[in-house]
């Protein structure tokens, strides 16, 4: 009895730890969920049983979800990725739990290297009033999570930065040269950043932008010599149709070397790929998968709206001209496609979080002591932390 109650307590640890310390993150962005279920879409498992999309994450075998969160969207875009739906979609994650990342815009609708639009109700501001805003607004939010014991892993400050941030005041400005190029953009992101630390020391900051297959130390090193303040790089990288493979190569070495430079993970924080073609769609999402998951440089990789399916898109994006995106990865019936099956964590790979004077010690469900050959469900202890790990 006692053996039987030390494994029962190990697989509950070992859960536990699953979604707080996981040491490759692979989830998906699906902050539309709600968004395409009031429109009446449903989702389904493998098998055609309707699921709530988060739970079919975790069916999926995907291990964290990632949440944008606008300012006031309700005038530009509609009533979503507010607080409010963002509470809704994370206290669902965290009941399947699914580990957490938030996604701060700084905006009432997307941003991107094109569109930092700042928020209406920002208009008119001075540089410290709106530091003030992006504090207050960052800690509103998140203040808001932890009253539900909501604890996020990682927060954005700010989406595909590249020109900086909240236009015109963080715009990066390359009219002028050194820090006074940078202030305004570094300013405002280390409001966000310390007010995140405010709330929830220990998650990680991340400082996102686009393009990873391109060479992005320049970025990175300017930002940081400028006073810049982050815990972990967040790329984009959206492969090309033709060149995907190579593509894929460049963003793994581009991966190794912000970590050789910077000594802080970097993370796939959106990906994607033309549904066009699904089993072209699905070797893509393999390769990369087989390029990055094993570098202990990368923190992990989440797919960007995967959930979208039957030319589904936003009511708004017909008032933007704006056609349906291309790159979900569900069928027509709303289950998800091959492509998802490389975000299957069930084989743990733990060694991107074991240190070299660790001692590991294995055991199977009746207590013994296995090594690494063993095939199943293995208990692993690494000093302090218990992981449950499947192998096949």
């Amino acid at each position: 009895m006692k053996k039987i109650s030390t494994i029962v307590l190990l697989l509950m640890i070992g859960m536990y730890a699953h979604t707080q310390n996981i040491s490759f993150a692979s989830g998906a962005d699906v902050s539309w969920c709600t968004e395409m279920e009031a429109d009446g879409k449903k989702f389904y498992n493998e098998n055609g049983q309707e699921t709530e999309m988060m739970a079919l994450l975790k069916q999926m075998g995907m291990n964290a979800v990632r949440l944008r969160v606008w300012v006031n969207p309700e005038n530009e875009y509609g009533p979503w990725c507010d607080k409010a739906d963002v509470l809704n979609k994370a206290r669902r994650a965290h009941a399947q739990g699914l580990a957490i990342m938030i996604d701060f815009h700084y905006s009432d609708k997307f941003t991107d290297p094109s569109n930092q639009v700042k928020p209406a109700t920002w208009n008119g501001m001075t540089m410290e009033q709106l530091k003030k805003a992006v504090a207050d607004h960052t800690t509103d939010v998140l203040s808001a999570l932890k009253a539900e014991g909501i604890t996020p892993l990682w927060v954005q400050v700010g989406n595909e930065t590249r020109p900086g941030m909240i236009f015109n005041e963080g715009k990066i400005d390359w009219s002028k040269s050194g820090s006074a190029a940078w202030s305004g953009y570094i300013a405002l992101s280390n409001a966000g950043y310390d007010a995140v630390k405010s709330v929830f020391p220990n998650a990680k900051v991340i400082v996102h932008i686009d393009r990873g297959p391109e060479d992005n130390v320049w970025f990175y090193n300017s930002f940081k010599q400028y006073g810049g303040k982050f815990d972990m790089i967040g790329l984009s990288h959206y492969p090309d149709w033709t060149n995907w493979s190579s593509d894929n190569d460049k963003t793994t070495n581009n991966i190794q070397k912000l970590n050789n430079t910077f000594k802080v993970p970097v993370m796939i924080v959106e990906t994607g790929y033309s549904a066009w073609d699904e089993a072209r769609e699905k070797s893509v999402m393999d390769d990369l998968f087989a390029k990055t998951k094993n570098l202990a440089a990368c923190a992990g990789i989440f797919y960007w709206e995967p959930e979208v399916y039957a030319s589904w898109k936003p009511a708004v994006y017909t008032k933007w001209g704006w056609n349906a995106y291309d790159k979900g990865a569900f069928n027509s019936n709303g289950r998800p496609n091959a492509a998802l099956s490389a975000f299957r964590m069930e084989t743990s790979d733990i060694k991107h979080s074991i240190l070299n004077n660790e001692t590991i010690n294995q055991y199977n469900l009746q207590g013994q002591k296995v090594d690494d050959s063993t095939k199943g469900l293995v208990i692993v202890k690494k000093g302090d932390r218990t992981h449950k790990v499947v192998r096949r």
